[in-house]
C-alpha cells in the first residue's frame, strides 16, 4: 500500500501536530482533537484514479473539525464521499447529526463547517471527486447529502468505493486507472441526482444526461484548438443558447472549464520525461493553445508561476 503517513515513524511528542497537518493536507484545513494525546496511532494511504482519488485513514479516536472561517477562506474544489470502515462515526453538519456505521456512506460538504469523530481505533475510506467534473449546482449536492441513504444507488456506490480499495495498488497503477476514475465520478453523479429528489427514485432529467455527455466530449477533444460552444452544440444537436443555459443552470462555465482542463494537461506533460525534448510552445499547441502569450498568462494565473519556472522546479525536484 502507498502509505503516505504513519505515526510509528514520528516522535510521540510530535504525533498530534503531525496528525492534524497530515489530515488537513489530505482533505482541507481543519482542527483535529485526539482522544488520547499520549496514544496517537494513525496511518494514511492515498491512491489516484485519474481525476478522482481515494484517501484511507486508520487512526485511534479523533475528532476532525472544520470551522466556519476555514470553510469560507479556504474553499476546496472537491467533494468528499466517505465510507466508514471500522467503528461508528459520528457526523454533524448543517444542524444534522448522523451515526455512520461500518459499511455506510456519507457525504461531506467541505465548503461548510463539519464535525466528525470516532472513539478508539477506527477507519474510513474517502473518495474525492472534483466539483467541476460533477457539474452539479451546490443546492443539489447539499440536498443529496441530507438524504443520500434514500437513493437506490446508495449501496452501489458504497460497495464500489470499498471494491476499489481491495486491490487499489494494482488498479491505480493500471493504464486504465483514469477510466475507472471517470466511471466512479459518474456513479457519484447518479447517486447525488437520485438522492436530491424526493423519495430518491426520480429519473435523471435530460439536461443532466446532456451535461455528462458534454463533459465526456470535452475530454475527448481537448487537443482540438477549435473546441468551443459552437462545435459542442453541433455535436449534441442543440443550439448554442441552449448549451449555455444548461451549463449556467449547473453553475458551470464551459469556456473556463475547457481552459482549466487544457492547463492541467499541459502542466502534467511539461514534467513528463518523454516530453523533455518538446518545447513549451509545442506542448501548449498540442493542447489547443494557439496564442503563446495568452497561454503563459493563464498558466501563471492558475499556478502562480510561469510554464518555464514550473518545468525547471519539477526537474530540480526530480534531481535533474
Amino acid at each position: 500500500m502507498p502509505v503516505v503517513f504513519d505515526t510509528s515513524t514520528i516522535a510521540p511528542r510530535e504525533q498530534t501536530d503531525m496528525l492534524s497537518t497530515a489530515m488537513a493536507e489530505a482533505s482541507a484545513p481543519l482542527h483535529v482533537i485526539v482522544e488520547d494525546p499520549d496514544g496517537v496511532a494513525a496511518d494514511f494511504d492515498v491512491w489516484q484514479f485519474g481525476d478522482a482519488s481515494i484517501f484511507q485513514a486508520r487512526t485511534a479516536g479523533n475528532q476532525p473539525i472544520r470551522i466556519s472561517d476555514q470553510a469560507l477562506t479556504t474553499p476546496t474544489p472537491v467533494l468528499a464521499i466517505a465510507v466508514q470502515r471500522a467503528r461508528d462515526g459520528h457526523y454533524q453538519q448543517d444542524n444534522a447529526q448522523r451515526v455512520v456505521a461500518p459499511g455506510e456512506l456519507h457525504i461531506m460538504d467541505l465548503h461548510a463547517p463539519y464535525d466528525f469523530r470516532w472513539t478508539a481505533d477506527g477507519a474510513s475510506t474517502c473518495l474525492y471527486v472534483p466539483l467541476d467534473l460533477l457539474g452539479l449546482p451546490t443546492e443539489v449536492i447539499r440536498r443529496a447529502a441530507a438524504r443520500v441513504r434514500e437513493s437506490p444507488h446508495y449501496r452501489l456506490v458504497a460497495d464500489h468505493i470499498l471494491a476499489l480499495t481491495r486491490d487499489a495498488d494494482a488498479l491505480s497503477a493500471d493504464p486504465a486507472a483514469a477510466l475507472a476514475g471517470l466511471a466512479t465520478i459518474e456513479l457519484v453523479r447518479g447517486l447525488l441526482l437520485s438522492a436530491s429528489e424526493s423519495g430518491g427514485g426520480a429519473a435523471v432529467v435530460p439536461t443532466d444526461i446532456l451535461l455528462t455527455r458534454i463533459r465526456a466530449y470535452v475530454h475527448q477533444h481537448l487537443a482540438d484548438p477549435d473546441l468551443g460552444a459552437e462545435q459542442i452544440a453541433r455535436a449534441h444537436s442543440v443550439s448554442v443558447r441552449y448549451l449555455y443555459k444548461v451549463c449556467a443552470n449547473a453553475e458551470y462555465s464551459l469556456e473556463q472549464w475547457i481552459i482549466g482542463q487544457r492547463l492541467d494537461r499541459v502542466r502534467a506533460e511539461l514534467v513528463r520525461p518523454d516530453s523533455r525534448h518538446r518545447s513549451i510552445a509545442m506542448i501548449a499547441r498540442r493542447w489547443g493553445f494557439r496564442d503563446p502569450s495568452h497561454f503563459a498568462r493563464r498558466f501563471r494565473a492558475a499556478y502562480g508561476m510561469s510554464p518555464r519556472e514550473w518545468r525547471h522546479e519539477a526537474a530540480q525536484g526530480a534531481g535533474g
